[in-house]
């Protein structure tokens, strides 16, 4: 018999629901459902981009940031043209390659779950032309230093769009974090991802933007659905954007349990890297197939790539509590001093 799900953790969503601003909005929207919303979403992107400090014909609006990847993909891609990106990753990014006529070309992870540049810049080629970072990455939570995409940006080819996936950027805390709207002036051929998904919990509203230079923008736009946004996310969004100290809380809570989970977790044995999104990344040679198995019998969804590793989305403290217990008894392995793993005693 299946055990029913009572923690959903696999899809990186937020544990809190809109704002009770925001769902009002939502409301006063609905009550207008018959109505279309605009052909273009031109007062959204004013508002996107007024927030983010840029001219407003440097934003272009779509149904998430995963509809603004293919968008994107639309506007520069012809048949037989090849798409890199690091492997694994977003799922989605084979699947768009497939829709545009992309030739996906996946670039395997560094042993410690990065990308790795200079594999991503070796695969680029003459049919080449889009690469995409996933910046926190996705689905081991690393982080591209600002440095280190300063330098891979000035070399992939200006002819090469760069989808630079930044769906988990709010979460991202430190030093040395890229100051990506610094980098879209000198890299035209940079178009930036961003999602109103993750940290202000719309995910099923499908809103998200990207930012980049106005003739790359321009064209992206060109693809875009006419009334392609509807008036109930619209409305949401504004509200969103006008309770930004509040939505800024619940981040740093959702950081804050992400770290307390990495310190538990690394206390039971578990090897845990530092990570940046909203989730936390479990990879093997650590006993994550039998780590998933545990969680679905406690109720708990998490995302489980067999023999891979295993993504835990942070959810509320008693979901956490709950991956916690349920991964507690398993006996995880420890990693020695020289790098091997050895039983826990």
């Amino acid at each position: 018999m299946s055990v029913p799900v009572v923690h959903r953790l696999s899809l990186n969503e937020s544990p809190y629901p809109p704002l009770p601003a925001v769902r009002d909005a939502m409301r006063r929207a609905v009550a207008q459902a018959h109505r279309y919303p605009q052909f273009h979403p031109d007062d959204l992107t004013e508002r996107i981009a007024a927030w983010c400090g840029l001219p407003s014909d440097h934003v272009v609006v779509g149904s998430g940031s995963v509809g603004v990847a293919l968008q994107s993909l639309q506007a520069v891609v012809r048949g037989g043209d090849a798409m890199v990106y690091a492997w694994r990753s977003f799922d989605a990014y084979p699947l768009l390659a497939g829709m545009t006529g992309a030739r996906p070309v996946p670039v395997p992870l560094s042993p410690d779950g990065r990308q790795d540049l200079g594999a991503l810049l070796a695969a680029l080629g003459p049919r080449t032309r889009v690469v995409v970072l996933c910046n926190p990455h996705n689905p081991t939570g690393s982080m591209i230093s600002a440095g280190a995409l300063s330098a891979f940006l000035r070399r992939v080819p200006r002819h090469v769009t760069v989808l630079l996936d930044e769906a988990y950027v709010e979460f991202a805390r430190g030093p040395g974090l890229p100051d990506t709207a610094a980098l879209l002036g000198a890299h035209p051929n940079l178009l930036v991802l961003r999602t109103f998904s993750k940290a202000y919990g719309l995910a099923a509203l499908r809103v998200g933007y990207g930012l980049g230079a106005p003739e790359l923008v321009e064209r992206v736009r060109r693809q875009q659905l006419p009334f392609g946004i509807n008036a109930v996310a619209t409305a949401a969004v504004k509200a969103s954007l006008r309770a930004g100290g509040e939505l800024r809380l619940r981040v740093d809570t959702v950081v804050a349990e992400r770290e307390r989970l990495r310190r538990e977790l690394a206390g039971l044995g578990w090897h845990v890297p530092e990570g940046h999104a909203n989730s936390v990344w479990l990879a093997a040679p650590d006993r994550v197939d039998e780590g998933a198995r545990a969680l679905t019998l406690a109720g708990v969804q998490a995302r489980h790539f067999p023999g891979e590793g295993l993504r835990l989305t942070v959810g509320g403290r008693k979901a956490n509590d709950a991956v916690l217990t349920a991964l507690a008894g398993l006996g995880a392995p420890r990693r020695a001093a020289d790098g091997a793993y050895a039983e826990r005693s």
